[in-house]
């Protein structure tokens, strides 16, 4: 699959998850839907990569390696998301999360040496315009419950750390294999939490509609996002890769106007604009 289908695959699931988590969140804590829907994820992703024969054994030496880039990338960014969902607009919390693309860029050059070159500081730029319009709808909004903006600037710090490690590791292991990985690595801690904080064995069975969410929220983004990110990384610069998943706010933004309520005016569309541009100034050879 090309640069521009995993992005536009990406771009489209990870973009209705968030609307997606919001729904379920209704009626699941946070800890568990994590431990749930990542401990589902790497079993499905494990059972694909051993029908793909990729070996799930790490080359050796990058075992410490892929468990860092699981706790950032994965498990970091998914719990700070859930907890900064319950506390913010989903929209808002989808705008915030995705300042990733300024500290990747940021961080890839200070750590991997890479160069961000002209068209991709262009890039960040019109992507970070785009995001501009979206905050322009309501600025004070933003700031008025600054606990959950917090967990979702962690969460942004989080998956752009994560990148950085991601990039290079465990090379000549099978994507699904490495995914398998990084998802399962989230999924403990996911699960101690779970038994800790909260009670999932006396919480009553999800509604049938939100249990079909949760369905599209395994499969989707749990299973074909990360295998499509994994791949993305490995084939782009970081900072490409990364500018690629402004896509993912804007999908957020307008699904959660058409199935939460929330607003969607002529700024919104603006940014969709923008975001598109930014892509493909991104990922142009």
């Amino acid at each position: 699959m090309g640069d521009l289908a995993l992005i536009g695959v990406i771009g489209l699931l990870w973009g209705l998850n968030w609307p997606a988590v919001k729904t379920i969140l209704a009626e699941v804590e946070p800890w568990t839907l994590r431990a749930v829907a990542l401990l589902a994820g790497a079993t499905c992703l494990a059972a694909i990569a051993r029908l793909r024969d990729e070996s799930l054994a790490p080359p050796r030496g990058e075992a410490g390696r892929l468990v860092a880039a699981g706790l950032f990338t994965v498990f970091g960014f998914n719990l700070l998301t859930a907890f900064g969902q319950l506390l913010t607009e989903t929209s808002k919390a989808a705008i915030i999360a995705f300042t990733m693309p300024v500290w990747a860029a940021i961080l890839s050059a200070m750590i991997l040496g890479e160069r961000v070159g002209p068209r991709r500081t262009g890039a960040i730029a019109l992507g970070m315009g785009a995001l501009a319009l979206l905050i322009a709808e309501d600025p004070v909004g933003l700031v008025a419950a600054p606990a959950g903006p917090a967990f979702m600037l962690g969460a942004a710090l989080s998956w752009a750390i994560g990148t950085v490690l991601l990039k290079g590791a465990a090379p000549g292991m099978g994507p699904v294999a490495r995914t398998t990985w990084l998802v399962g690595v989230a999924a403990l801690p996911a699960v101690v939490g779970a038994l800790m904080f909260e009670r999932p064995w006396e919480a009553a069975l999800p509604s049938a509609p939100v249990l079909w969410v949760l369905a599209f929220h395994i499969a989707g983004p749990m299973v074909a996002c990360h295998a499509a990110w994994v791949v993305l990384v490995g084939r782009l610069p970081v900072a490409a890769a990364t500018i690629g998943t402004l896509l993912i706010p804007v999908v957020g933004v307008l699904s959660a106007g058409l199935l939460l309520g929330d607003p969607v005016g002529p700024l919104r569309l603006g940014a969709l604009a923008a975001v598109a541009g930014a892509v493909l100034l991104a990922i142009r050879r």
